[in-house]
């Protein structure tokens, strides 16, 4: 029922901001700047969390058509506008300054969004860490955090763990980076490397690794561990994919079929995605009766009060997306492996769960991501199904549009959730994922156990990170509302 209101809103408000709106239906030609300025602008003016931070996007901003059409021709480009009409806020935070919003975003292909949505990308298996190599910040270097099955870097026998430094030759350095590891080519040579914990050396050896399309599978690793009299659970979860609730639930019914007492769930490279397999994967953990409140929502001024407080909770469920009973193993205690790569939805997760059950976080501190967006597109409605589509671009909007609380109200966590237990992965011994000895599963088992809490401040833990290898998706450490496609 909620994400039916959610069309009664989108429908009612479209009505109001497109009322004028000339008819785009079946537009061969492309579309004007002028036009897709104003798609943007009636989007943000209409859904924007933070709307009211920016005077461009207030009701009364405008006096007049013509007042209104001289300022969209102000801007030259979409992107132009887009990021002209965004907060530039901050706030602080034990003495840090963080921007209010950092992960709103444009796209000029809808197509490939939804790709990525989807879990499809470009890929040739190796997901991967970027570092600096020194203090000069400059050079950077990659370390492998896992390779994909059936993919080209799988096939050429690159690990986790593995290093390199260097891009068809070049030295990967914070200004080609992006054109050697993003770029339009989808086959590059890799220049191997050692780290010791304080250097970088090249081996001499490349590799040649080519990307093709590939759709992963974010359930990496599911498997129990007999830990003492414990039956421990480890399930390695990358992605909150909607498309692979099926696979998460069937992932649990194995667990739950192995009688685990005990859970730890490792989001260390999780940035998050879809808020309805987040709902999923909590009540997949702890079976909570409906009623219970996972998240509540808040939108812009405009919005909120158009929803009823119901309308606005996120409950615990009981089936799928696609009706299949959840298969919960209902356990009173959660271990979390975190990283600064957690986010989004795998902190919605944490916090969350937090109120019911002991959430156990290990490893170092998340993200701090606590906003959704939800994709707009230039039709009536702002669907892709929705009347009138401009068929003259392919431009659609990510804005933030809702930040969320849990039951107890907690939100605006821009620091993100420090560790319980901190605990830093030795970046030149990353062990094997899912084996106990590895760095942060030791440390849980080792609370599980009751034995003293691990701690590993190796000199490698002072390694500053600069991006990895999703960073180039664009939803990247995004989370999001999935509203046209949601089978409730």
């Amino acid at each position: 029922m909620k994400y039916l209101f959610y069309f009664v809103l989108l429908l009612f408000s479209a009505s109001i901001m497109t009322s004028c709106a000339e008819d785009n239906d079946d537009v061969l030609e492309p579309a004007t700047a002028s036009e897709i300025n104003d798609f943007i602008w009636k989007g943000l003016n209409g859904f924007y969390l933070y709307k009211s931070q920016v005077p461009d996007l207030a009701d009364d901003r405008f006096s007049s058509n013509e007042g209104y059409a001289d300022f969209l021709n102000t801007f030259t480009t979409p992107e132009a506008i887009f990021e002209g009409l965004l907060t530039t806020q901050t706030t602080f935070v034990n003495g840090d300054t963080y921007n209010v919003d950092d992960f709103s975003f444009l796209v000029d292909d809808y197509v490939a969004l939804e790709e990525s949505f989807d879990g499809l990308s470009l890929s040739n298996g190796m997901e991967f860490s970027l570092f600096f190599a020194d203090e000069t910040e400059t050079a950077i270097f990659g370390v492998v955090r896992y390779v994909l099955p059936n993919t080209d870097a799988k096939d050429k026998g690159i690990q986790r763990g593995d290093a390199f430094n260097s891009v068809n030759g070049n030295q990967l350095t914070v200004d080609n980076y992006r054109d050697l590891l993003f770029g339009a080519s989808t086959t590059y040579s890799i220049g191997l490397a050692n780290y010791d914990g304080e250097n970088v050396t090249s081996t001499g050896q490349s590799i040649e690794l080519t990307q093709v399309e590939y759709t992963e599978n974010p359930v990496f690793i599911t498997k129990t561990l007999d830990i003492g009299d414990d039956t421990v659970g480890y399930l390695m979860y990358n992605s909150f994919t909607a498309d692979f609730d099926t696979e998460l639930n069937n992932a649990f019914g194995e667990l739950k079929a192995a009688g685990i007492t005990e859970l730890v769930l490792d989001l260390r490279y999780n940035g998050g995605g879809s808020v309805t397999s987040a709902v999923a994967l909590a009540s997949m953990i702890s079976a909570q009766s409906t009623d219970n409140v996972f998240s509540v929502e808040e939108w812009n001024s405009d919005i909120n009060p158009l929803f009823n407080d119901e309308d606005l909770i996120n409950s615990f469920v009981t089936t799928t997306r696609d009706n299949d009973a959840i298969n919960s193993v209902n356990l009173d205690r959660l271990y979390v492996l975190t990283t600064n790569s957690s986010a989004s939805a795998s902190e919605l997760v944490i916090n969350g769960l937090d109120p019911y059950i002991d959430v156990v976080t290990v490893g170092t501190a998340t993200r701090g991501k606590f906003q959704a967006s939800i994709t707009l597109y230039d039709s009536d409605n702002f669907f892709r199904s929705g009347d009138n589509l401009n068929t003259g671009h392919t431009y659609a909007m990510q804005p933030l549009v809702l930040k969320s609380s849990n039951s107890l109200g907690v939100t605006d966590y821009y620091a993100g959730f420090a560790p319980d237990i901190e605990v830093f992965e030795d970046r030149s011994n990353l062990g094997i994922l899912g084996d106990p000895e590895e760095t942060l599963l030791k440390a849980a088992l080792d609370d599980i156990q009751g034995a003293a809490r691990s701690f590993n401040k190796s000199k490698t833990s002072a390694l500053k990170l600069f991006g990895e290898s999703k960073m180039n998706s664009p939803i990247f450490q995004r989370m999001y509302l999935d509203l046209e496609n949601a089978k409730k």
